[in-house]
């Protein structure tokens, strides 16, 4: 179980940053209400592909809680039936949880291929926790944060659920991000905790809490970024999608805030960076902090000057939690080896 464990737990993370993937190219794409009811899409464990698959016809065969649209209007089958030569409205009731009615074959299976990834990240979590119990005896800890991360992917996934049923409710949304995020927290504190390897970085505390401060200033501009999104997604419903071009017009605070301190962000990285190099401590993955601060910059003044191109969005998204997940690291990393014997 211990030879699985660490396997697993690398399985995990990469899944887990897929989905992360997976959901920045729903939002960009416009998927999120691709599948309508959940945990299945539109009644189907696989979805349709065609709009006549949710077409009423005369003499097919319908199963219990599958889905049509009719009347611009979802209804679901309250029982196996097959349907006689006119619409028989006791086999039906209306769909509750919202009133969109839309299908969309491309948005339905972006979507699906999300929930799907979702499905399997929470399988390798669950093989993760079972083999966690290789660690109870002599680190309790280890098997307790892996059930941690199983019902944090519950949570997850009921988090899904609300953002379907709420049709995309912006904070939600959020929230749901935030979620991946102590979920890769998680993953890569299990992995840094059951390494055998200690590495000779001889960090001090100050080194360990500056990269804390730089942890810390990743997750508000995260949180930040998420409240410019929803913003212009509002936008967006209320105007169409020359929002993208207009709205500048009349930014919120948080849109000034967020791109104000991605200027702090990079000054404060690149004095922490220095500190770790002049001290020749054994960091070198603080270069790639750097690198991927660089690249998000980028990605933000294009959204911001070239009208949102296509790909921008998840990538400056995927960028900020693969950050998010790198100073993680740094931190347990420093934790991990740090010494009182240097100042800075």
């Amino acid at each position: 179980m211990f030879k699985l464990f660490r396997p697993l737990a690398k399985t995990s993370l990469i899944l887990v940053y897929l989905v992360i993937i997976a959901g920045a190219v729903v939002r960009m794409t416009g998927s999120g209400m691709g599948c309508p009811d959940w945990p299945k899409c539109f009644g189907y464990y696989i979805p349709p592909t065609e709009a006549t698959e949710l077409e009423w016809q005369p003499q097919h065969a319908f199963k219990e809680g599958q889905v049509i649209i009719k009347d611009e209007s979802l209804w679901v089958a309250t029982k196996d039936h097959i349907a006689g030569n006119s619409y028989d409205e006791t086999y039906w009731t209306a769909y509750e949880k919202h009133d969109y009615a839309i299908f969309n074959a491309t948005h339905t299976w972006i979507e699906y291929i999300n929930r799907l990834l979702g499905a399997l990240a929470g399988l390798a979590t669950l093989f993760l926790a079972i083999a966690s119990f290789y660690f109870w005896r002599t680190k309790k800890k280890i098997t307790i944060i892996s059930w941690i991360v199983v019902f944090g992917m519950l949570f997850q996934a009921w988090l899904g659920a609300t953002v379907v049923y709420s049709v995309l409710l912006p904070s939600r949304i959020t929230i749901h991000m935030i979620m991946a995020l102590v979920i890769v927290a998680l993953l890569i504190y299990l992995l840094e905790e059951t390494s055998s390897k200690l590495a000779k970085v001889n960090a001090t505390h100050q080194i360990n809490r500056l990269l804390w401060l730089a942890l810390g200033l990743t997750i508000v501009q995260i949180i930040l970024g998420t409240q410019v999104r929803q913003f212009v997604d509002d936008q967006i419903d209320e105007i169409g999608q020359q929002a993208k071009a207009l709205w500048l017009s009349k930014p919120t605070v948080q849109f000034y805030i967020h791109r104000s301190l991605s200027i702090l962000v990079v000054l404060f990285n690149g004095w922490v960076a220095y500190q770790i190099f002049s001290k020749k401590l054994r960091l070198s993955k603080m270069k790639w902090v750097l690198v991927l601060i660089g690249i998000e910059i980028l990605t933000g003044i294009a959204m911001y000057y070239l009208d949102f191109p296509f790909g921008s969005q998840p990538i400056h998204l995927v960028l900020a939690s693969l950050l998010f997940g790198l100073q993680f690291y740094l931190v347990l990393e420093t934790q991990k080896n740090r010494t009182t014997i240097e100042t800075l």
